[in-house]
């Protein structure tokens, strides 16, 4: 019963969004050329679903390539946040301030210093817009692990290895996970920044700006319901490795 309803809830508030968003677009008349509704969307996928597989592939596996060098990254990060002070209190207003800028504007940036690499860009400008929640989370994690565990394992010989392993792992995986269920989205958002900027792009942001760029408000509208489809993918992914490696936090709803 608990499985069917984890499956029919989900699936009943995505079926209500889009009739409302059907019932909006028929109580206003709005022709397809100024707000396309669901109804419209099959006809895109149909037409244009070679299109559709080859530049969603390119959009996950991009997405994915940054979300994966965020998590590398951003847990060494937070590690060194997490078990120096020095290193936390020297690392933090840089990362704060690098996150405040407006990721859009290092889109040109980038382009200039890797002309002609349009993967390599791709997957860095989802690695750099994701990182940020990843790092915070370890360090805060590991920053805030309680003294006397730490001190009873060291007093029974343990090495900070075995600590670590015994004691900050564990504090720190919710943590972990929830920031990671963070930057899955923004993982996309950087990938879609540049796909649709870049004159050269691939992807389900060039197939957006085609889009945009032929007056096809349908297809447009068809991506961004791509996208969604592939972030909740993505999405469910963590909340299963959630569920394998940090069930154990979970707390019964009542």
């Amino acid at each position: 019963m608990d499985n069917l309803q984890k499956f029919a809830v989900p699936l009943g508030a995505i079926l209500g969004f889009l009739l409302l968003w059907e019932g909006i677009v028929w109580v206003n008349d709005w022709p397809n050329y100024v707000m396309a509704s669901p109804s419209d969307l099959p006809a895109a996928y149909i037409r244009f679903w070679p299109l559709f597989l080859e530049m969603g592939w390119q959009t996950l596996w991009r997405t994915i390539a940054g979300l994966a060098l965020a998590v590398v990254f951003g847990t060494f990060l937070g590690m060194m946040m997490g078990f120096s002070r020095i290193a936390r209190d020297a690392l933090y207003p840089l990362l704060v301030g690098f996150n405040a800028i407006p990721k859009a504007t290092l889109v040109p940036v980038l382009a200039l210093l890797f002309i002609g690499q349009h993967d390599f860009n791709t997957v860095l400008m989802a690695f750099l817009i994701s990182f940020f929640p990843i790092a915070v989370s370890v360090g805060i994690g590991l920053s805030t692990l309680e003294p006397e565990y730490r001190d009873i394992l060291r007093s029974l010989g343990a090495s900070k290895i075995t600590i670590f392993r015994k004691i900050a792992l564990p504090k720190t995986l919710p943590e972990f996970f929830g920031a990671l269920k963070v930057s899955v989205t923004l993982a996309f958002i950087g990938t879609n920044l540049v796909e649709i900027v870049s004159p050269h792009g691939r992807g389900l942001g060039a197939l957006f700006k085609s889009g945009e760029t032929n007056g096809d408000y349908p297809l447009m509208f068809a991506v961004l319901i791509a996208l969604a489809f592939l972030g909740i993918v993505l999405y469910y992914g963590v909340v299963a490795l959630e569920k394998t490696f940090a069930g154990w936090a979970e707390r019964p709803a009542h």
